[in-house]
């Protein structure tokens, strides 16, 4: 890392403001608990590869088909990466060189799909994401998507409606995936509705690529699915990219859609931090924090609702949570994570199931547990967040003191990577 440190000093000297914004971005994840369950803390190594020299490089094409000479190290990186994604997720094809999630999944839909076809995926505000048909997104003006949603409080899906929309509706796609869902999905019912239309099935498991890869989790590919898509960042620990697994029967036009069809040259610095990440996966101790990551969850989840906390489906089956402050504290989702970020503790405001309220002052919060359990927080530590929590979301105990107490607790565990760990 000593040359990581040399050219620090130099920005430092160059540009003293932009420093003194990187160390205090660095401080303030350091004293604060991290609990939007998109975000987590990558490895040191990973931070290596990100701030490496492969940054200077472009490498458009693929593995020994590039339109720029100079790729002799770029294409044995890629291809060790592409390796990797294969044996962690039991992939017969993988690609790892999109930018991010977004662009990811863009990939797939094109890739395999006509503009105007007709998707099935969940709705937004009952755990969907963006990219899965939301009116505000470009996805949603090029392709029709048609919506399903979870049918009770304890956020159910029914499978016998989910079957007569796609019987009614005949999509081309069945897509299921989420962001703020705190169930398991049954992969196997989704697959059993598609092979019944002739449907592809395409699963975005962005927030549950880790958990998959520690096989704490089912994995779609173990079931048939066609695709599935994940970031590289959230319970993976990873660079901030994405990556595509599929069967080899869409490797072709998967790769073609990324590129040229979506993106020039991919960020050989994030592939190579990505084949890192992929090599941490095949660790034990992965395995072991994949397992801790759920259990943290669980412990989680019960102190807030011990604490009279009313949470979306009432629990969690993984790593996230949703709370709904509107109904547990009499306040919005955009109060709460205002009140909770002014004693250290970072979360994000959530619509929930047919939130009435708009997106920026919503319903509730989304929180999880992959950040904390890198540090090596445990049951334990849940407990105390879960008070830390309710007190702040109460006014309960003067802010001062509760963000010392905040800063106490994360002092005894070090973020990996940061200067003072």
């Amino acid at each position: 890392m000593s040359h990581s440190i040399s050219h620090f000093r130099q920005l430092q000297t160059f540009d003293p403001e932009i420093a003194t914004l990187l160390n205090e971005e660095e401080d303030r994840q350091a004293r604060g608990i991290e609990l939007i369950p998109s975000e987590n803390y990558t490895y040191p190594e990973v931070l290596a590869t990100n701030a490496s020299l492969l940054t200077n490089k472009y490498s458009e094409g693929y593995p020994g088909r590039r339109y720029y000479g100079g790729q002799h190290f770029t294409d044995k990186i890629e291809t060790i990466a592409i390796d990797r994604a294969k044996q962690v997720f039991r992939a017969e094809h993988a690609n790892v060189q999109p930018l991010s999630g977004s662009p990811m999944n863009q990939a797939v839909y094109f890739g395999l799909l006509e503009p105007g076809d007709t998707i099935l995926a969940m709705d937004l505000s009952h755990g969907g994401h963006l990219t899965h048909g939301a009116p505000v997104s470009h996805m949603g003006r090029v392709f029709r998507f048609v919506r399903y949603k979870t049918h009770d409080a304890d956020g159910h899906i029914d499978f016998d409606e989910v079957r007569r929309l796609a019987l009614e509706e005949k999509p081309k796609m069945i897509l299921c995936g989420h962001s703020s869902y705190p169930r398991e999905l049954d992969y196997a019912k989704f697959k059993s509705i598609a092979d019944e239309l002739g449907a592809l099935t395409m699963a975005d498991v962005s927030h549950l690529g880790g958990l998959i890869a520690g096989n704490v989790l089912v994995n779609p590919l173990d079931v048939g699915f066609d695709v599935i898509t994940t970031t590289t960042h959230k319970s993976l620990r990873g660079p901030r990219g994405g990556l595509i697994l599929c069967k080899k029967e869409h490797a072709a036009k998967i790769d073609k859609s990324v590129f040229p069809g979506l993106q020039g040259g991919p960020h050989m610095n994030v592939v190579a931090g990505i084949a890192v990440t992929l090599k941490k996966a095949l660790l034990l101790e992965f395995r072991e924090y994949a397992q801790q990551t759920l259990k943290n969850a669980q412990a989680l989840s019960k102190a807030l609702l011990a604490l009279g906390a009313k949470l979306v489906t009432g629990g969690t089956e993984n790593h996230l949570m949703v709370v709904n402050t509107a109904l547990s504290y009499d306040i919005d989702g955009r109060v709460a994570e205002e009140r909770l970020d002014a004693v250290d503790i970072t979360v994000n405001k959530q619509v929930i199931p047919d939130d009435p309220r708009p997106p920026m002052r919503p319903s509730g919060i989304r929180i999880g547990t992959p950040a904390a359990t890198t540090r090596g927080m445990r049951e334990p530590e849940m407990q105390a967040i879960a008070k830390f929590m309710f007190a702040a979301l109460k006014d309960a105990i003067p802010r001062e003191q509760l963000a010392r107490d905040v800063q106490t607790l994360c002092a005894k565990f070090p973020v990996p990577g940061h200067r003072n760990a």
